[in-house]
């Protein structure tokens, strides 16, 4: 534990991460965003992690941004409020990437900068309590959260609208849109969390992997199927041909979820339990085609 994050290994495959400022409901500095960027960064190289539980100790899990932080940047030029806002946008940024799924724990209220950790989240489990993009209130604007992924029309229509008007709502009619997956009580949220993180480990991992990324390119607007793209490609614009083509990568993901399936013990027991008698199974490498196994 240091003085801003607690972060676990409970298990070979699993980490912890807990923001640990609760006497200032976890809002965050430039501390905590330093701490967040360089841990996640080193889970990101670990090949044997498959799930990140992000937290938070305290009755909060995030107000967002630190007042007294604020303050201080009030005195800041263009150039170092600008550099400033960069590191946030890194730190977003960085926990977007994570290779693994992460799983957000709400225990408690989050605002404004926290909305920005939630909406990076793969999946939220959430007790009953606020949500808020509280920024105009202030007098700011959410522009570094903002550029968060929201998932779904409605999802995305909430999290404009409490942009604008500022206005808190419940972690229920969150998950009524879809936004949060899981609601909890403080009794059952811990339960809840490790029932999801015991589905993640047991998945193939590079499956796992390659499906959270495809997952978050679909939630940003950038995935489109394999058909659509098809039906498209004569419509690209003269500079975009001979560029690879969005979606190139999904077959070799599909080989990499099959080299997961192949792997030891998990293939002998779905043969057990299906009974499936795969052979031929061939992937194109360039310009040829290999048997698989």
């Amino acid at each position: 534990m240091n003085n801003v994050l607690d972060v676990s290994r409970p298990a070979p495959h699993v980490a912890h991460v807990w923001l640990n400022r609760p006497e200032v409901r976890n809002a965050f500095n430039d501390e905590v965003i330093a701490a967040l960027t360089t841990t996640f960064a080193d889970l990101s190289a670990d090949d044997s992690l498959r799930v990140v539980v992000l937290g938070a100790h305290g009755k909060a899990f995030c107000a967002g941004a630190d007042l007294n932080w604020m303050k201080a940047m009030a005195g800041y030029s263009w150039e170092e409020n600008r550099a400033d806002a960069q590191r946030l946008a890194d730190m977003l940024w960085t926990l977007d990437q994570c290779p693994v799924p992460i799983v957000g724990r709400l225990q408690g209220d989050c605002y404004a900068g926290g909305m920005g950790l939630a909406a990076v989240c793969d999946v939220l489990v959430a007790w009953r309590r606020d949500l808020c993009l509280s920024e105009a209130r202030l007098g700011l604007l959410p522009a570094t959260i903002s550029s968060c992924r929201w998932s779904g029309r409605s999802v995305s229509r909430l999290a404009a609208a409490s942009m604008v008007t500022a206005e808190r709502f419940s972690a229920v009619r969150a998950h009524a849109l879809g936004m949060v997956h899981e609601l909890a009580t403080p009794e059952t949220l811990d339960e809840k969390v490790n029932e999801l993180v015991n589905l993640l480990v047991a998945n193939g991992p590079q499956a796992t992997r390659a499906s959270a990324a495809g997952a978050r390119r679909g939630r940003s607007g950038h995935h489109r199927s394999l058909a659509c793209r098809d039906r498209a490609s004569h419509r690209r614009h003269p500079r975009q041909r001979g560029r690879p083509r969005r979606g190139a990568e999904l077959p070799q993901q599909a080989v990499c979820g099959l080299a997961d399936l192949m792997g030891g013990e998990r293939w002998r027991r779905v043969k057990q339990v299906y009974g499936m008698r795969w052979c031929g199974v061939v992937a194109r490498h360039g310009s040829t085609w290999e048997q698989v196994w």
